[in-house]
């Protein structure tokens, strides 16, 4: 028997595994990542298509790798500043 999860359990499972990847990268020395900034990586490749099955979420969440993190983090940071 499969039980649904409701929308609060839903987001409580993700925030745990974006704290638990946080928590991955500050042992490889990215000090200051947080569980919002995972969040905010992995999310960013949904913006076209929308939020993904559960199953790819997590695979997506989990398989982060340090050096796509830095990318999006460059990237960010280039959006966010002007070069006048």
């Amino acid at each position: 028997m499969t039980e649904e999860l409701n929308e609060q359990d839903w987001e409580e499972a993700i925030e745990m595994l974006c704290q638990s990847k946080a928590e991955e990268l500050r042992l490889v020395g990215y000090e200051y990542v947080t569980s919002q900034d995972v969040w905010d990586c992995i999310s960013s490749g949904y913006e076209k298509e929308g939020v993904p099955p559960l199953h790819k979420l997590v695979n997506d969440i989990l398989s982060l790798k340090a050096t796509k993190f830095m990318n999006f983090l460059t990237m960010s940071a280039l959006r966010g500043s002007s070069f006048e």
